[in-house]
């Protein structure tokens, strides 16, 4: 897919007050831009959803959000997907149309979704929190995980060096997917970028669930931003046990963590983290410390 990022020509105000600032303060400069476009999703002849998104990885979105309105559950149940006719006004496919045939036995919606779902939020529209609450058929509860709490504050960063698009454009959110080894070891499995923070993490459980990966048991999933109910819920729906913010959850993604099994840190920043919920899967490594540096640091914080 080429539209990931697009070009625009921009006017740039420097106020730094330099005397190229000053004599130039309006500079004209070319920027690159993430593509949104919306999404168009079809379940045969009925169109189901549609998302805001930034193209790529579309096949991965779309089996990872009927993994997350618990739809399918297993590759099997998802027969095929494919791109319908879409022009723009130049008559130019615009592949922002996506028919999924799922499985005969599979139980379809009777209706569409019936909500626009915006790249800032994916359940906007929604009556209800009862409404988008599923049950998931890969619960993360019995998941014996252990994680090294320092392996655990390392990811954002791990994360942050896999980001391609965000280098180029810096406006796009990342999911990716981790396994820590025994040795502490971390692994990404897959990474994923979008407008989207949602379409993200779909995009990352439709890449595992097309790969016949789930659920994903003894895995981690760190995202940039903030931890919403519904990454939450998503994660519980692919069984994943661990996730993992650089910014902070919602009192109701604790919850929802807590109710769910998953162990739900936020402010991963890598010399500190909190956990909301699920605290007995992260290891704390013991620390040598200096006890006179301990008191040195002590007094000159007041204590």
């Amino acid at each position: 897919m080429g539209r990931v990022t697009q070009r625009r020509k921009v006017h740039k105000f420097v106020l730094d007050g330099s005397p190229q600032a000053l004599e130039h303060p309006i500079r004209f400069k070319e920027d690159v831009l993430a593509v949104e476009e919306p999404l168009e999703i079809r379940l045969g002849d009925m169109s189901f959803s549609v998302t805001m998104r930034t193209p790529g990885d579309d096949f991965d979105l779309v089996a990872g959000f009927l993994v997350s309105e618990g739809i399918v559950w297993e590759p099997g149940q998802l027969v095929s997907e494919r791109f319908c006719a879409g022009e723009d006004e130049n008559g130019v496919q615009t592949f922002n149309v996506v028919d999924a045939q799922l499985r005969p036995d599979v139980e379809r919606p009777d209706t569409g979704r019936n909500v626009y779902t915006s790249s800032s939020c994916g359940i906007c529209g929604t009556d209800s929190i009862d409404a988008v609450r599923k049950s998931s058929h890969h619960s993360p509860k019995e998941d014996r995980i252990t994680v090294p709490v320092r392996a655990l504050a390392a990811l954002p960063d791990r994360l942050r060096e896999a980001q391609a698009v965000f280098d180029k454009t810096g406006g796009v959110h990342a999911a990716g997917l981790f396994r820590i080894h025994d040795d502490g070891t971390t692994e990404l499995l897959c990474l994923r970028e979008d407008v989207g923070r949602h379409n993200a993490v779909d995009k990352v459980v439709g890449w595992a669930l097309r790969a016949g990966m789930l659920p994903l048991k003894g895995t981690v999933l760190q995202v940039s931003g903030r931890a919403s109910f519904e990454l939450v819920q998503k994660a519980a729906m692919a069984g994943i046990p661990v996730l993992a913010a650089v910014s902070a959850p919602s009192s109701l993604a604790a919850e929802l963590a807590e109710e769910t099994g998953i162990t739900l840190a936020g402010f991963s920043r890598g010399l500190s983290l909190n956990v909301y919920a699920g605290r007995e899967r992260i290891v704390a490594e013991a620390v040598q410390t200096d006890p006179q540096a301990v008191g040195d640091s002590r007094q000159s914080l007041g204590y």
